[in-house]
C-alpha cells in the first residue's frame, strides 16, 4: 500500500482509497501519492473513470495534517511554493487542471477541512446519510485555501458558503443535497456499491466525449454565454477536437441506427 492510500484497479475504474489513521489527515507525502493515482487515471488510455473514498464510517479526510505542520514537516507560508505537495496539487485533485476523466467521490464520514476541499474537486459527489461537512480553519487562524474559498461559493449559494467559512458550522447531507453541493445521499452500506454502479455506467459512455464535457466547461467557466461558444470552437481545445472526428464518434451513431450497442475503444 503507498503512504496513506489504497489505490486498486476494476476494468476501466480506478479506485483510490484513503486510508490514513485515525482521520485520513493528508501530509506531503499522502498528497504526492493521491498525485500519483490521479496521474495514473489520466495517463492510462485504458482507466476511463475514478473514484476516490475512504476506509471506515467515521470520517472521509480531516484535511491537512495539523500535527505535521506543527511540527515544521510541512509550512504554511506559501505552502504551494514550499513544498512539493505533487501532481494536481494538494491531494492530487484541488489544482488538476489537466484531467479530464470523470472522478465520483463516496464519501463515508465527516468530510473537514482539506478533505471537504479534495471532495469539491470531485466531478460528482454521494454521500452516506450521517455524513457532515465542516471547514474549521478560522479558529485556527488560517483560511480554506485550497479550493473551498475558490469553489465554495460558485457551487452552494454565497452566503451559505459565508457561513461554514466565518462561522464554522457543519452541514449536513440533507442540506448539502438541498443546496446541490453532493449528487445523492445513500445508505452506508451501499455507498460504494452505488459509486461502482455510476462509474460502471460512465464507463460504457465514449471516452473522449465524456472527457470532453470536462475540458470544455473548464475552458468556458465564467465567460458570457457567447464568448463560451466562441471558446469551445476556436480554443485548442484537443479532446472536444479530437471527439468529433473519432472513431467513436461513428461508432456511436452507427448502433444508433442499426439499434445494437456501441462498441466504443477510445480512439
Amino acid at each position: 500500500m503507498a503512504h496513506g492510500i489504497e489505490v486498486n484497479k476494476s476494468g476501466r475504474v480506478l479506485e483510490v482509497c484513503l486510508d490514513r489513521p485515525k482521520v485520513n489527515a493528508i501530509d506531503v507525502k499522502m498528497s504526492q501519492e493521491l498525485g500519483r493515482a490521479f496521474a495514473e487515471l489520466r495517463d492510462n488510455k485504458d482507466l476511463w473513470v475514478g473514484i476516490l473514498t475512504a476506509k471506515g464510517e467515521k470520517i472521509f479526510s480531516a484535511g491537512w495534517d495539523l500535527k505535521a505542520l506543527n511540527s515544521g514537516e510541512m509550512s504554511l507560508e506559501n505552502w504551494w511554493e514550499t513544498s512539493d505537495y505533487g501532481d494536481g496539487g494538494f491531494a492530487g485533485l484541488t489544482e488538476n487542471w489537466n484531467l479530464n476523466k470523470p472522478v465520483i467521490g463516496a464519501l463515508n464520514g465527516l468530510v473537514i477541512g482539506g478533505g471537504f476541499e479534495l471532495a469539491l474537486g470531485c466531478d460528482l459527489l454521494l454521500a452516506a446519510e450521517h455524513v457532515e461537512f465542516g471547514l474549521p480553519e478560522m479558529p485556527l487562524g488560517i483560511v480554506p485555501d485550497a479550493g473551498a474559498l475558490q469553489r465554495l461559493p460558485r457551487t452552494i449559494p454565497y452566503n451559505i458558503a459565508m457561513e461554514m467559512f466565518l462561522l464554522g458550522r457543519r452541514m449536513s447531507a440533507i442540506e448539502a443535497k438541498h443546496y446541490g453541493l453532493i449528487n445523492k445521499i445513500v445508505k452506508s452500506e451501499n455507498l460504494l456499491d452505488e459509486a461502482r454502479e455510476w462509474a460502471n455506467k460512465i464507463a460504457s459512455s465514449a471516452p473522449l466525449a465524456m472527457q470532453s464535457v470536462k475540458e470544455v466547461l473548464r475552458a468556458i467557466e465564467c465567460h458570457p454565454l457567447e464568448e463560451a461558444f466562441s471558446k469551445m470552437r476556436k480554443d485548442d481545445l484537443v479532446t472536444y477536437k479530437k471527439m468529433l472526428s473519432s472513431k467513436d464518434a461513428e461508432e456511436g451513431i452507427a448502433a444508433f441506427v442499426e439499434r445494437r450497442d456501441p462498441n466504443f475503444k477510445g480512439e
